[in-house]
């Protein structure tokens, strides 16, 4: 085949530029006013998707549907989604892979966002969502968490600023949405309670914002009855759900996987075609492949190989932690994920001890500090990682901590 002609070229750069507008121009949907009304409730969403009717033809492109046939198979058996059977105009369920589940969320916040806009996090917060967050614009609202994850009682106070009314006049700026890791959060392993949950989504219903629920670490869930997710609560399409196989099969293949709103799913899956086009597909297949060798039934008894694997790194970290660091610093155990979330008694800055001593001495931690919007604050905590280190280097590790720690009091 020959080059393609001038007139050609114009005309393809012509149709790209053109689509590149449309995807521009209602980058960044208000959620009010109105686009859908689920079930039971007032949410709405943003009426920007009728220009989208053409291009929403292409949307499947470049898409594994065998792929996406046995992960809409396995979202419908772990978390029965209410919205599986609702119109596409009333948030129907709808999955679409990424490169990765960072991806996915960069590509929703950049869909929901606009400058100004509240946004609910509970700190400290993983740093990749902060960086994805900042440059955005958006008022980021702290809301207080325990051990247990979330308090909803915190969420009441910060949505007592607004009446449940409010929601639907955009220049009252409620907020779009809450942003939470539900299992093993990085850097806390908290977990959130399903009473909790109830709760948070009682109130999303009430003052009619999203709920993006991030949950790379839902396949290490150590206890033996996995929680109740948002998704399997969402009766509204008001739920934004990102998973990921970097836990369970490999960070490097970079395949993740979005499910929530078909509208919003859709709009995903348009960004993507006019910036990396579409998710690796080689790696799409290989995904694939496995996952249909293996089948639902294999697939879960991998995971469980796996949480057993990081159950014991856990066990191993804390008990080298109760060994070394009993008198020196307090935790809580983790529920799921790969981390422990550590606070030193007596010292109110971890940053000169983690980032320089304990480097000097070989030891690798990150400081409390980068998981915090304000990253000048002082904080006493430092985050340890049991994914790759062994028993016998945590054990040393927290050996040659504790001296540091007990050289700086």
């Amino acid at each position: 085949m020959g080059l393609p002609s001038q007139k050609k070229k114009k005309k393809a750069n012509k149709q790209i530029k053109r689509g590149q507008i449309r995807a521009n121009k209602q980058k960044s949907p208000r959620v009010p006013p109105a686009w859908w009304h689920g079930p039971g409730s007032s949410f709405r969403v943003q009426r920007c998707f009728a220009p989208f009717q053409e291009e929403a033809k292409m949307v499947h492109r470049a898409r594994i549907p065998e792929l996406l046939t046995w992960l809409r198979q396995l979202q419908v058996q772990l978390h029965n989604p209410p919205t599986i059977h609702h119109p596409a105009s009333q948030g129907q369920m709808e999955i679409c892979v990424t490169s990765g589940s960072q991806e996915g969320l960069s590509k929703v916040f950049e869909m929901l966002i606009n400058p100004g806009d509240n946004v609910i996090i509970n700190e400290p917060v993983y740093s990749g969502t902060l960086q994805a967050l900042q440059p955005m614009g958006c008022n980021i609202i702290n809301v207080s968490s325990d051990e247990f994850g979330i308090i909803p009682d915190a969420v009441k106070e910060i949505l007592s600023k607004w009446t449940p009314e409010d929601s639907q006049n955009p220049e009252k700026n409620t907020p779009k949405f809450l942003y939470t890791v539900p299992n093993g959060n990085n850097p806390t392993g908290t977990s959130l309670t399903t009473e909790r949950k109830k709760e948070i989504y009682k109130l999303a219903r009430k003052y009619d914002f999203l709920i993006i629920e991030d949950d790379p670490y839902y396949f290490l869930q150590f206890s033996k009855s996995w929680a109740p997710t948002f998704l399997s609560m969402d009766v509204d399409g008001r739920v934004i759900r990102a998973d990921s196989f970097s836990k369970v099969l490999s960070s490097g293949l970079r395949i993740g996987f979005l499910t929530g709103p078909k509208p919003l799913i859709e709009r995903v899956v348009l960004h993507t075609q006019v910036s990396t086009m579409h998710p690796n597909t080689f790696t799409q297949l290989l995904v694939s492949e496995l996952l249909h060798q293996w089948g639902e039934e294999g697939f879960l008894a991998h995971v469980a190989r796996v949480i057993d694997f990081y159950r014991k790194q856990r066990d191993a970290l804390l008990a080298a932690a109760d060994k070394w660091l009993s008198d020196l610093a307090e935790w809580h155990v983790p529920d799921g994920g790969m981390f422990l979330w550590i606070k030193i008694k007596g010292i109110s800055d971890t940053r000169p001890l983690i980032e320089e001593k304990a480097i000097k001495n070989q030891v690798l931690m990150v400081p409390g500090y980068a998981f915090f919007i304000d990253r000048s604050a002082l904080t006493p905590y430092f985050r340890a990682s049991f994914s790759l280190a062994s028993p016998e280097q945590m054990d040393v590790a927290f050996q040659r901590l504790a001296q540091l720690i007990k050289e700086s009091l």
